[in-house]
């Protein structure tokens, strides 16, 4: 009973060392990633887009740093080397809505096609050109 208690605990800690030597290996890992960027209207190709880059803690929040980069004529960003977790991704031209988007990455090459809209019409309580009511001080 004794042996087959102890052969127990060495399976147990062999398979514990390796899921965790698996979890080390998927930080190591890194991935080419392609950004295709195209204005949902029409489906032509944004040249010299803005593409923004950073990497999300396990907290959820981005961290310090990223990567800056410009889509060329065909509309694409590409880089090498993102580490595989989470991705956050944003894509500024002028005269568009800006899109924001967090991705996984957890395979060797990742594609993403980004569609860009117009902006979407803004809505005020006010009316086009009237001003906001004055408030007395006194009276709150």
């Amino acid at each position: 009973m004794k042996r087959f208690s102890l052969l127990a605990i060495v399976i147990l800690a062999t398979l514990a060392f390796a899921g965790d030597k698996n979890k080390d290996k998927d930080k190591d890992q890194s991935a080419d990633i392609t950004i295709k960027v195209v204005k949902e209207f029409n489906g032509k190709p944004i040249y010299n887009a803005a593409v923004v880059l950073h990497t999300v803690n396990a907290k959820g929040k981005q961290d310090a740093g990223g990567l800056n980069l410009k889509t060329n004529e065909s509309g694409e960003a590409t880089y090498s080397g993102i580490p595989y977790g989470t991705l956050r991704i944003q894509v500024i031209a002028p005269g568009l809505q800006t899109y924001g988007e967090d991705l996984e990455i957890d395979q060797p090459e990742k594609q993403v096609v980004v569609k860009m809209k117009y902006p979407q019409k803004q809505y005020s309580i006010y009316e086009h050109g009237a001003k906001p009511p004055d408030v007395d001080p006194d009276k709150h």
